[in-house]
């Protein structure tokens, strides 16, 4: 086993195009970082970088303390897993497991001993003798799994290994390929644009935009800190409601002035950003998670000034939560970072000329509230981020570094 570094590494094609730029990462062994970003942000690129299947144009990748810029692929030590299950359809499953073994000449032995290892490990006993035609999409992708596990080799490598399956199978393998990396032990760097297998699985996530690493960081420092608005907006599900707001003094405090609303900040959320002070009298971006606002009925501790006026547009309940659609008399922030992501999930940016932002709140499965209804709704301000409107750097105590490695 090896930790995998990247130092300045990039990838520029014959046209022109960078893919991958200035791209700095340490892996340590062991470890399990998760690339994720939206689609052509080179997350894949930055992978396959590592497996030897795209050239390096800058920078150096090292696995363990071998430089592998110039070492064909094949001997790199690293297994990969990809989105498509790659398996023989005319070879059983012990057959394809075995099959890169048998093609280094190991002795008979050793496969069998390595193949009823992995099988053991991935709950495919039962199945050695079946063809990929005779497995569900779940089994597939345990046979592609178990392949590169035979391999025992320095790093894991795996390319959206679960984008083919449906939603709970998902879940299943996320669950499976976790516990299989505690128990081997093998650094491992996994690529995904689903920001849910992002924060479930790894121990670090690199949020990726345009070929550049925005932030690297565990994944509840990505929720809680995130670097900046590209980063707060991709990271979470529903994403972050983003509107232009204010900042004014209030006595010895601050308040956040959202269209006829103005929200009282706490002494909390003024301690975790003290750099909020400085803009006081100041546009920025306001960015409120959809579980930080709750309906005012549920929260009888909420005081007027932390709560949001609105008109319900669209009632999802979901048994345990009900999402709330509302619409409130402030701006939406209309900003590159805001049309990409948008972008990203299929969806047209509206300017917001009207003066009308349309917010998703995560109410609690109690809330009786109906489509037309003008709701209250109650803000948690210890939880809100702020973000330059200029440069789109989150607000918090002047100074942030961006990534951590």
């Amino acid at each position: 086993m090896a930790g995998v570094t990247f130092e300045d590494v990039a990838k520029v094609y014959a046209d022109g195009t960078r893919a991958v730029s200035d791209f700095d990462l340490g892996i340590e062994d062991g470890e399990f970082v998760v690339l994720v970003g939206p689609s052509g942000c080179g997350k894949s690129t930055a992978l396959r970088m590592v497996a030897g299947l795209e050239e390096i144009s800058e920078g150096t990748v090292r696995i363990g303390d071998r430089v592998v810029n110039y070492v064909p692929a094949k001997d790199r030590d690293i297994a990969m897993v990809f989105q498509s299950y790659a398996l023989y359809p005319h070879l059983t499953v012990y057959e394809n497991i075995a099959f890169g073994l048998r093609v280094k000449k190991v002795p008979k032995d050793e496969v069998d001993r390595r193949v009823g290892d992995a099988a053991r490990i991935l709950g495919l006993d039962e199945l050695l003798k079946k063809k990929p035609r005779e497995l569900s999409g779940g089994q597939r992708q345990r046979v592609a799994m178990g392949r590169a596990i035979v391999r025992e080799p320095a790093a894991f490598l795996m390319d959206e290994p679960l984008s083919n399956l449906d939603a709970k199978l998902r879940v299943q393998m996320r669950a499976e390929i976790n516990r299989l990396q505690d128990d081997l032990g093998v650094t491992t760097i996994y690529v995904t644009h689903d920001q849910v297998e992002a924060m479930t699985m790894g121990d670090r996530v690199a949020v990726m935009r345009k070929g550049e690493l925005q932030q690297v960081a565990p994944p509840q420092e990505l929720y809680d800190r995130p670097v900046n608005l590209f980063v707060g907006g991709f990271i979470g599900s529903p994403a972050m409601n983003v509107l232009e707001a204010r900042l004014e003094e209030a006595g010895d405090g601050l308040s956040v002035k959202l269209g006829s609303a103005s929200i009282a900040l706490d002494d909390e959320a003024l301690a975790a950003r003290p750099a909020l002070r400085g803009y006081a009298g100041r546009d920025v971006i306001l960015g409120i998670r959809p579980e930080d606002l709750e309906d005012a009925a549920l929260a009888p501790d909420s005081s007027a000034d932390r709560c949001l006026r609105g008109e319900v547009q669209l009632r999802e309940a979901l048994g345990a939560e009900v999402m709330v659609h509302f619409t409130t008399d402030a701006r939406p922030a209309v900003t590159e970072d805001v049309r990409e992501l948008a972008r990203d999930i299929g969806e047209e940016t509206v300017e917001g000329d009207d003066g009308v932002a349309t917010l998703v709140g995560r109410f609690g499965a109690r809330s009786d509230v109906k489509q037309g209804d003008t709701i209250s709704v109650s803000v948690d301000t210890r939880a809100l981020h702020f973000f330059d409107p200029e440069s789109g750097h989150g607000i918090y105590d002047g100074d942030e570094k961006g990534t951590s490695r």
